[in-house]
């Protein structure tokens, strides 16, 4: 277990996914082997894949919010990882940007989660992560997984993406500030 291992991997998606490569774009991912907290979104927007780096955006501002956390403390390795469900920008679509590449998650994120093997919690940001990791488990809606989030505890825990779109899904739902993210923010301290 090294982070040797983890630049290897990261060779690999690049490698096998030359087409990326070729336009000057990194697979987009955060991984350590001493990280606490894993973090699972969907893919990167065109932005974050230009940055090269994940969350240096307003929804990043929200989510370190969300977390009761500073930016050095959500940045440093060792604290967090962060593993899209794609590590690259899948594309625009005719409402927003594409799904995550369907297996795109099976093939990486098994083993660079075997080479984190000191994560205590999985955050699952959106529909995407939730489905994969959560399979069956996974409630009817999202509204309904991240509501009933201390069913998945203490290895995961659902969230709404901290986007400022979903500003009015927050505001229809007042629990979710209320009940869900003082646990969170106590399960990440």
């Amino acid at each position: 277990m090294s982070m040797y291992a983890i630049d290897k991997i990261r060779e690999a998606i690049m490698e096998e996914h030359e087409d990326f490569t070729k336009r000057g774009w990194k697979p987009i991912f955060r991984a350590h082997k001493e990280a606490k907290i894993l973090i699972v979104g969907q893919a990167p927007g065109i932005k974050t894949q230009k940055k090269n780096d994940v969350f240096r955006d307003v929804s990043g501002d929200r989510l370190r919010e969300w977390l009761g956390i500073d930016e050095e403390t959500f940045y440093t390795p060792q604290n967090f990882a962060v593993l899209p469900m794609d590590f690259y920008f899948p594309g625009k679509g005719k409402t927003g940007d594409l799904p995550p590449r369907k297996d795109f998650a099976s093939r990486w994120h098994p083993l660079l989660l075997n080479e984190m093997k000191q994560i205590q919690l999985i955050i699952l940001v959106g529909t995407y992560a939730q489905k994969y990791y959560l399979k069956d488990n996974m409630k009817s809606n999202l509204t309904q997984t991240v509501k009933s989030f201390g069913e998945y505890l203490p290895n995961y825990f659902p969230l709404v993406h901290p986007s400022p779109l979903n500003r009015r899904w927050e505001a229809k739902n007042p629990w979710f500030n209320e009940e869900v993210l003082p646990v969170l923010k106590l399960r990440v301290i």
